[in-house]
């Protein structure tokens, strides 16, 4: 079978790996995931802004007019307006060039700088957008509080899968997750609240982002440094240290080792971006560094979250309504993420994903067909149908926050050997970043000439995402981080890639 072929057994050393659950260990975590707030709150508030009349009457009349017009060839076209969408946008295209300086401190600095450098950003940003007078401003606070995205999110999911143990290192990871869905549904409420006040509520939904830099700041300085990363600065008692303490035990040293020899073989490494390239690293490089973090915004998920009060508002729901109906996705993306995390491990990163590639097809097929049949031409939706397509949309976000969602940070964060792996994650971020700021900045024009099609679209992304997965993805559920990439040994296709003995694979199941 296509990626089979695995066991869940460790490495040379992983079977003699012991850890506890410690509160230091809890604690790191937790604090360390509140990274991914940031980036869920500027998810969550971006589309809420953007349909609040006081917003868009101040900086976006054109469209303001637009969106209260009952003409027939607006309907699907009421926000369609290039600057507009550059307002949410930009924010992702300056995180992808900022990933790769966050790529040097995140290596040579270690996962907490990036983390404070990130924060630090995030909340001038917030500061700047919540005082914008101009367009100007709005666009320099985005870019600020996209240079603290795409530190957060180069940081973040290296830190705690570090951190992790092997056998829990899928829910952890996802902790990052569950703050980025946190953070989309804390937005979505304060917009809700905030479109109340008149003409400033706007203001304060954007300026609130300081509250959730501030949690990340003061994590990064109370979290302790990763071993993996202290090993790699050369402070190797301290490493050692750190991991007895977030392990519960002084039998480490299987672990450590594996550090030790992973950090060898990372500083023979002068340069990490060529490195990537090299045939050996073709696998992770293919999949979890390109195909990954691109097929995650394929999906059309983010543009749902963007855009999800601009979209139920063109659909023909009220304003309050629109932003009630986006409540509900945030909640789904909430749900979901727990469910990942108690499932991930234990049914591994495939089944989730294909499965709910499944159930996001078919969602997207039901939109496209209703809105086919039902919408345009002026007409408004009934009640009944209304509240079908919320159901959908739901159902949609569920099977997204519980697959694509965190598993699309999750797997591209374990796959990378520790010499390239800082190298890797800027990569993985800048990808990702390039195709939620095309996805973003093309959607409502896509929206407006594709109409219904554009559900089409995303669905048709979606089969072919989900027979990657099955025919290219190896399980890492449970496998040592710095042991995963013997998975690509035995696989039927990426094996060609690799140049060692494959009957010295620990996973060779011949």
């Amino acid at each position: 079978m296509a990626g089979g072929g695995f066991t869940d057994a460790g490495g040379k050393r992983a079977h003699l790996y012991e850890y506890k659950i410690t509160g230091y260990f809890i604690f790191s975590c937790i604090v360390g995931a509140m990274g991914g707030s940031l980036f869920g709150y500027d998810l969550g508030v971006s589309g809420g802004v953007t349909s609040m009349d006081d917003f868009l009457i101040k900086f976006f009349p054109r469209v303001y007019a637009n969106k209260h017009a009952h003409l027939q060839e607006t309907d699907y076209c009421k926000y369609d307006d290039q600057i507009l969408t550059l307002f949410t946008s930009s924010l992702y295209f300056a995180a992808l060039v900022s990933t790769f300086f966050a790529s040097s401190v995140t290596k040579n600095k270690g996962r907490k700088a990036s983390i404070i450098v990130g924060s630090i950003s995030f909340f001038m940003g917030g500061v700047i957008n919540a005082a914008a007078v101009n367009i100007a401003m709005l666009l320099i606070g985005r870019i600020l509080l996209g240079v603290g995205i795409g530190f957060g999110n180069q940081a973040v999911p290296l830190y705690l899968s570090e951190m992790s143990p092997a056998k829990i290192r899928g829910a952890v990871n996802q902790l990052f997750q569950l703050t980025t869905c946190l953070g989309i549904l804390v937005a979505t409420l304060v917009n809700y609240g905030t479109e109340k006040f008149h003409p400033w509520g706007w203001r304060l939904s954007l300026g609130l982002a300081t509250v959730p830099a501030t949690f990340m700041f003061i994590g990064g300085v109370l979290c302790p440094e990763t071993p993996n990363s202290l090993v790699e600065q050369g402070r190797t008692e301290e490493a050692r240290a750190i991991l007895e303490k977030i392990r519960g035990t002084i039998n480490v040293d299987a672990e450590f080792e594996d550090m030790i020899e992973a950090s060898r073989e990372a500083q023979a490494i002068k340069n990490p971006f060529q490195n990537l390239l090299l045939r050996r690293n073709r696998p992770q490089l293919v999949i979890g560094g390109i195909c990954i973090p691109a097929f995650q915004q394929l999906t059309g998920n983010n543009s749902i979250l963007f855009y999800a009060p601009v979209i139920f508002q063109s659909l023909g729901f009220g304003s309050g309504a629109s932003l009630y109906s986006s409540v509900i996705t945030s909640v789904a993306l909430v749900l979901a993420t727990l469910i990942s995390m108690a499932l991930v491990d234990k049914f591994g990163r495939r089944a989730l994903f294909l499965e709910a590639s499944a159930e996001m097809l078919i969602c997207l097929v039901a939109v496209a067909i209703v809105l086919a049949l039902e919408f345009g031409g002026g007409k408004q939706l009934s009640r009944g149908i209304s509240i079908f397509l919320v159901i959908v949309i739901f159902l949609f976000v569920l099977a997204y926050g519980r697959s694509w969602g965190p598993l699309g940070w999750l797997v591209p964060s374990e796959l990378f050997p520790l010499e390239i792996r800082s190298s890797a994650q800027s990569l993985v971020v800048c990808v990702n970043m390039i195709f939620t700021a095309l996805v973003a900045q093309l959607f409502l024009t896509s929206l407006c000439h594709l109409r219904f099609g554009i559900f089409l679209l995303f669905a048709a992304f979606i089969l072919v995402m989900a027979m990657f997965i099955f025919f290219f993805l190896p399980e890492t559920k449970q496998v040592p981080i710095e042991e995963i990439y013997l998975l690509f040994q035995n696989h039927w296709f990426w094996k060609r890639f690799t140049e060692v003995d494959h009957s010295q694979s620990p996973y060779n199941t011949a």
